[in-house]
C-alpha cells in the first residue's frame, strides 16, 4: 500500500523526520520551484536550516507538453533523456525549446530573489527537494546545478518517486532519502490529498519568510 499525503505540508514534515541526521548541522535546502517551495520552506525550518530554491526546467514533449524529455538549469546545461527522440523531440526542437524555457528561468530568478544572489552552497550540506519524481528529468538538472556550487554532501530528498526515476537520478546525488517508491505510479498528484498549483506569489511570500537557521541573515 503507498503513503498518502494530505498535502506538500504533510509530506515535508515526514521527510523531515527522515532527513533528523541533518539537524543541527545548518543544511540548506533547496526546492525546485513551485510546487517544492512550500515543501522545502518546512523540511528547512524543521532541520533549523536554510532555505532557497534551485531553478531548473523540464524541457516539454512536442506531443504531450506535460511529459518531460528532459531538463535544464540556469547555466543552460541540459540533459536530454533517452525518450526523447521517441516523445518527437528531435535537435531542432530541443534547441527551441532550450532556449524558451532559459528565458522563463530569467525571469523567474528577477521574480523571486531580485535583490539577492543564490545562498553559497560551497562546503555545506545541501539537500535538494522535490514533491516527487515522475520522470525525475528536473531533479537531475536541479541536482548538476546544486553540484556545480561545489556542496560538502550533496542529497536528494522527496517524499515519494517512480522506482525507475528513482535509479535514474541517484548517481547525481551522494544521498537519497525517499519515503516510498510504489510500483503502481502515474503522476505525482496521486499521493496528495490537497496538490493544488503553487503560484508565484506564493513562492515570493515563502522566500521572504526569515530563515530559521544558524545564519540567520541568509534570507532577509
Amino acid at each position: 500500500m503507498a503513503i498518502f499525503f494530505g498535502s506538500r505540508v504533510d509530506a515535508a514534515r515526514r521527510l523531515a523526520k527522515a532527513l533528523a541526521s541533518f539537524r543541527g548541522r545548518n543544511p540548506l535546502v533547496l526546492a525546485i520551484p513551485r510546487g517544492a517551495v512550500e515543501l522545502g520552506r518546512v523540511v528547512a525550518d524543521e532541520l533549523g536550516g536554510e532555505f532557497d530554491i534551485v531553478l531548473v526546467r523540464k524541457l516539454r514533449s512536442p506531443i504531450s507538453p506535460e511529459l518531460a524529455v528532459g531538463s535544464i538549469d540556469e547555466s543552460g546545461w541540459a540533459y536530454v533523456a533517452a525518450h526523447a527522440a521517441a516523445a518527437g523531440a528531435d535537435a531542432a526542437y530541443l534547441e527551441q525549446e532550450k532556449q524558451n524555457q532559459l528565458e522563463t528561468l530569467r525571469k523567474r530568478r528577477a521574480l523571486y530573489t531580485p535583490n539577492r544572489p543564490p545562498i553559497d552552497a560551497k562546503g555545506r550540506v545541501v539537500i535538494v527537494v522535490d514533491d516527487g519524481l515522475a520522470t525525475g528529468a528536473t531533479m537531475i538538472a536541479a541536482l548538476h546545478a546544486a553540484r556545480a556550487k561545489q556542496p560538502q554532501l550533496l542529497v536528494c530528498a522527496v517524499p515519494v518517486a517512480a522506482p525507475d526515476s528513482l535509479e535514474r537520478v541517484r548517481p547525481y546525488a551522494d544521498e537519497m532519502v525517499c519515503l516510498d517508491a510504489p510500483e503502481q505510479f502515474y503522476a505525482v498528484g496521486q499521493f496528495y490529498g490537497d496538490f493544488h498549483q503553487v503560484e508565484d506569489e506564493e513562492v515570493v511570500a515563502l522566500l521572504g519568510k526569515p530563515s530559521t537557521g544558524a545564519h540567520h541573515g541568509a534570507i532577509q
